[in-house]
């Protein structure tokens, strides 16, 4: 079967002025619509076809020519999925208890956190992404260029950013680190972080 686009978990109306309705017009009408578009086109008629986007993404990694072009759409594709469910209407503010412990542990407060998360994104060169992961039972922050992610590196996505310039460019211009820092206090789905790390807890 074809892979589809996700609609987004929220209204597009609904993350501003953080992110507008109109970056969500473009990063998920154009940008990911074309990313699932590209994906489909390039596995058809091959083994690939039938595969879920994680075997997909792992079995064309590290490749060149037309698996690289496959390997980059479908990571494209998961890293956004993977982005709208990591994002929330009036998000942010104090994570869920138990989340908080751990992120406190890890990096000694919320804001401590906060901060070097948004040094991280603002420090990765051109496109990319900034994450939150879990790896050998700790909190880490990474971030990965163009299409990569944790799939394919080290630790367990818990919640990322977009820093692509598509992400922010028409509302936030060339401040990256005003967007971040925005995304990460006001939008951040802690629901949604908890659940991932649920999973690596059991």
């Amino acid at each position: 079967m074809a892979f589809e686009l996700m609609p987004l978990p929220f209204a597009k109306d609904s993350l501003g002025p953080t992110i507008s309705a109109r970056t969500l017009e473009h990063h998920h009408g154009k940008h990911h619509a074309t990313y699932v578009t590209k994906l489909n086109e390039f596995v058809a008629g091959t083994p690939l076809e039938k595969q879920d986007l994680e075997s997909i993404i792992k079995a064309t990694a590290n490749k060149s020519g037309k698996e690289r072009k496959i390997f980059n759409n479908a990571a494209q594709v998961w890293n956004h999925d993977f982005f709208w469910n990591s994002l929330a209407p009036n998000g942010g503010s104090t994570p869920p208890e138990p989340l908080k412990k751990r992120i406190e542990a890890a990096f000694d407060s919320v804001d401590n956190f906060r901060d070097k998360f948004v040094e991280a994104a603002v420090g990765q060169f051109g496109s990319g992404w900034a994450w939150l992961v879990a790896k050998d039972g700790k909190l880490e922050i990474a971030t990965t260029h163009d299409a990569d992610s944790p799939l394919i590196t080290e630790g367990h996505a818990l919640w990322t950013v977009d820093v692509w310039e598509h992400a922010y460019y028409l509302d936030h211009q060339q401040n990256r680190a005003g967007f971040v820092k925005a995304v990460v206090e006001k939008l951040a789905n802690w629901q949604f972080v908890g659940k991932r790390l649920d999973e690596v807890d059991r």
